[in-house]
């Protein structure tokens, strides 16, 4: 779990993959790893997730960190981290989701807005909160909470872009989820797109280069 998490704290960009079309997972891995990505998330509403996960992991040999995204319920994370998820996305704080993920020793980054939400996601056993959705917010909301809060490391998710990312580092985040606007799917994926995405990941990475969290 330390690695997993020195990981996500070290490369700060997690992508999010979601809706996209089984046979296009993978070429998209790849893509984000040929950009620099190292953490993959991908959502639970994936068609057979459980063989998608184990099918990059093995690929990447741990050469990226994959783990599970939208993960609602205990039963779910279990799923996910048998499949071999390293870490536990949620949207929500669902607090036996973090106690089932906390006893198999994976990562928790459950979804929080609220201080009191952060704040008890966090004293339940959360690794990250993810602040979400961020993009409601803006980069200032992670100063803001980190006033009474120093203490509680924040991902914001959801409305993060290139014009935006460095910001919200800037402000305290330590690191960000990054949806829609690095990871296109719905349509089944072409060389174009998934060179633009390669490029686009380079973009991030270059957008915070030299940050310090």
């Amino acid at each position: 779990m330390i690695n997993t998490l020195q990981t996500i704290m070290k490369h700060k960009l997690v992508a999010v993959v979601r809706g996209a079309n089984l046979d296009d997972v993978m070429p998209i891995a790849e893509a984000l790893y040929d950009g620099g990505i190292r953490i993959l998330e991908i959502t639970m509403d994936t068609p057979r997730v459980e063989t998608v996960i184990n099918e990059v992991n093995q690929a990447f040999d741990e050469k990226m960190v994959v783990g599970a995204g939208t993960v609602l319920d205990p039963e779910s994370a279990r799923t996910a981290i048998m499949a071999g998820a390293k870490f536990i996305f949620s949207p929500t704080v669902n607090t036996r989701t973090i106690e089932m993920t906390k006893r198999y020793g994976v990562v928790s980054i459950p979804g929080a807005m609220t201080p009191t939400e952060i704040l008890t996601a966090y004293e339940h056993g959360a690794d990250l909160v993810k602040v979400f959705p961020a993009g409601v917010m803006g980069p200032s909301y992670m100063k803001d909470v980190h006033g009474p809060l120093p203490h509680v490391p924040l991902m914001p998710t959801g409305g993060i872009d290139l014009s935006n990312v460095r910001a919200y580092f800037e402000k305290g985040a330590v690191a960000a989820g990054l949806g829609s606007a690095l990871v296109k799917t719905g349509s089944p994926m072409t060389d174009d797109d998934l060179q633009a995405m390669k490029d686009n990941a380079r973009q991030f990475i270059e957008a915070i280069e030299g940050v310090s969290t």
